[in-house]
């Protein structure tokens, strides 16, 4: 997995002063590809035999994984193809194709790319690479987890953001083999929530609709793979709103200077907006990438500013 690279986990004072904890931010929109998706991808490319490789991948994704798996492609010289949604940041179509990759845009949501790249594969031959229901792909993205406790082995909680659940799968799993005292958080957005929905024993478990401005964890349904790890390994999982997420997304790139898109904000917003979170001493939230188009920006700020004034807030 050597494409990937250590991360900085970064205090705010400002963040640590609203929260009244100490919150160390995990900051994979600083990782390669601005997503802690290489990590899955390059462990993944990187475990294929010479003769998988030379069929080519092929993989679905609303952007990030898709970066991931077309970075780690190019530097073993193998072929890849990625489907993505129609509805796909236009910043990460473009940073897809400049790894070299051919994407293919069909369909609105990323579980209709899934389908269409599934169907693809089964003509071309070429190894699937999936964004989250791989065990490879779990592995490697529990090295975020191996990171953050050797950064601060002292954490009491960690919050990580949950689409598929590739992410909080490895590092679940990861935590509680090193350091089982910590609690890991899982957090979807609202209009998302597949995954919370089943861990509360709350129905829909499947979503006929997942739309977020987080479209990175707008996935319908969780993963064959990863939810058992949820279920075994999570302690607890919250949801929140758009324009929480929003306000997370604002923060970062006023007070810290950061992008931070949907999907890596969501354990932000949960951090600033779950009272019960704050209780905490040493809180550690995975902002999951950065990979931010400026039209999203500016919705953010428009929902951002919508809610403060519904808050009363200056």
């Amino acid at each position: 997995m050597k494409s990937a690279k250590r991360t900085p986990l970064k205090q705010s004072s400002t963040l640590n002063a609203l929260c009244g904890a100490n919150v160390y931010l995990k900051l994979e929109n600083l990782q390669k590809t601005g997503s802690f998706k290489i990590r899955g991808a390059a462990n993944k490319v990187h475990r294929l035999t010479g003769a998988e490789g030379e069929r080519g991948v092929i993989a679905a994704s609303a952007g990030n994984h898709a970066q991931g798996v077309a970075y780690s492609a190019s530097k073993r010289g193998i072929s890849a193809v990625i489907f993505m949604p129609q509805t796909a940041p236009q910043a990460k179509v473009e940073a897809v194709a400049a790894y070299g990759a051919q994407v293919v845009l069909t369909g609105q949501t990323y579980q209709e790319a899934f389908l269409a790249a599934c169907e693809h594969q089964k003509e071309s031959g070429r190894y699937f690479i999936h964004a989250f229901d791989d065990v490879d792909v779990i592995a490697g993205q529990g090295t975020v987890a191996l990171e953050m406790i050797q950064q601060q082995p002292e954490l009491d909680v960690v919050v990580i953001p949950v689409g598929g659940g590739g992410l909080i799968a490895g590092m679940s799993a990861c935590i509680k083999a090193l350091k089982p005292s910590i609690r890991v958080i899982g957090v979807q957005a609202a209009g998302a929530a597949a995954s919370y929905n089943r861990f509360k024993h709350k129905f829909p478990y499947s979503l006929v609709n997942a739309a977020s401005i987080a479209d990175g964890i707008a996935v319908k349904e969780p993963g064959s793979l990863t939810y058992p790890h949820i279920e075994k390994f999570v302690d607890d999982m919250v949801t929140v709103t758009e324009e929480e997420i929003a306000a997370a997304i604002v923060f970062m790139a006023e007070r810290e200077k950061m992008l931070t898109e949907g999907a890596g904000a969501v354990s932000l917003a949960a951090v600033l907006h779950k009272p019960h979170l704050q209780k905490h001493k040493k809180i550690g939230a995975v902002i999951s990438g950065g990979n931010l188009d400026i039209d999203t920006m500016l919705a953010c700020r428009r929902l951002n500013a919508a809610f403060k004034r519904s808050k009363k807030i200056v």
